[in-house]
């Protein structure tokens, strides 16, 4: 039985949730015992399109994940929406379809767009105003209370450290569920945002290695205040250091027997992915079964 994502964040345990990015990374993590997933935007380019996360995926690639793990998973499903996929008409639209195809937390974002992964340089971002109304209208588009918005500020790096705080003040005001302040730069600025704010709305940290944020354990993120740690791209670098060395692996020597050891075999991934148990259900309607 899903968890309600609304109540689970009044309690004091931090919520860390992976980043994933297809149906088998969401299935693992949901074998691996984690209450909910993060679909990152980033990893969502770096494996769909095999390019940086610089605004080049759509409302419909994203959309087509959620149906996707929706579809295999029971799992809550925090969803990075960029920017909405533009102005507040694209907002009202993306919040319908995500929400409708089972996304249970739609983060937006107030980057100008094209936008950017938000621990690159070079972002830029949309006025208060503008970013104001997207959060509006995701909160008057959504069909329930049980959805929540969650509004990313990453002015931190435009407009500085003192501004992203204004922001974030404005985007609770407008309805936002959740506060997320991209990109803060130390330690301090980290127990600067949880005294603010802590108790007011959830907050998110964002754990990206080699980032500009500081990464933290969830134990001392709690500490902090944080109610979520996400680790977005971990799971996508992970990957792409396995099959890195496992092609090199393969290229060298021309067979997979030196990495035997650190795969799955035909029956261990098929176990994994509960092909005994599809077959068998399927076997049950043959004939005309029930």
């Amino acid at each position: 039985m899903m968890i309600n994502l609304k109540a689970r964040l009044q309690q004091p345990e931090i919520l860390l949730a992976p980043g994933v990015y297809d149906a088998l990374s969401a299935l693992m993590a949901e074998q691996a015992g984690f209450e909910a997933i993060y679909i990152s935007g980033a990893s969502v380019a770096y494996t769909t399109l095999g390019r940086s996360d610089v605004g080049l995926t759509t409302f419909t690639e994203v959309n087509e994940k959620i149906v996707e793990m929706r579809d295999r998973i029971q799992l809550p499903i925090i969803v990075d929406a960029d920017t909405g996929f533009g102005n507040a008409l694209n907002t009202e639209r993306t919040v319908r379809g995500f929400e409708r195809n089972g996304a249970n937390v739609i983060q937006l974002e107030d980057q100008s767009f094209p936008k950017r992964c938000g621990h690159l340089d070079g972002k830029t971002v949309v006025s208060t105003a503008e970013m104001v109304g997207k959060i509006k209208a995701a909160v008057n588009s959504r069909h329930s209370a049980d959805t929540l918005i969650m509004a990313r500020t990453d002015a931190v790096a435009v407009e500085g450290f003192e501004q992203a705080l204004e922001r974030a003040e404005q985007y609770l005001l407008a309805g936002a569920d959740i506060l997320f302040i991209e990109a803060v730069r130390s330690d301090e600025q980290m127990r600067i945002v949880n005294e603010r704010f802590k108790g007011r709305a959830p907050l998110l940290a964002n754990m990206v290695e080699g980032g500009k944020t500081p990464v933290k354990s969830t134990a001392a993120l709690q500490a902090l205040g944080y109610s979520i740690a996400i680790f977005p791209g971990g799971t996508v670098r992970s990957v792409a250091k396995t099959l890195q060395t496992y092609f090199a692996e393969l290229k060298a020597t021309g067979s997979t027997d030196g990495f035997r050891d650190k795969m799955f075999d035909f029956d261990g991934l098929n176990g994994l992915i509960g092909t005994p148990e599809l077959l068998a259900r399927g076997k049950r309607y043959e004939g005309g079964g029930e």
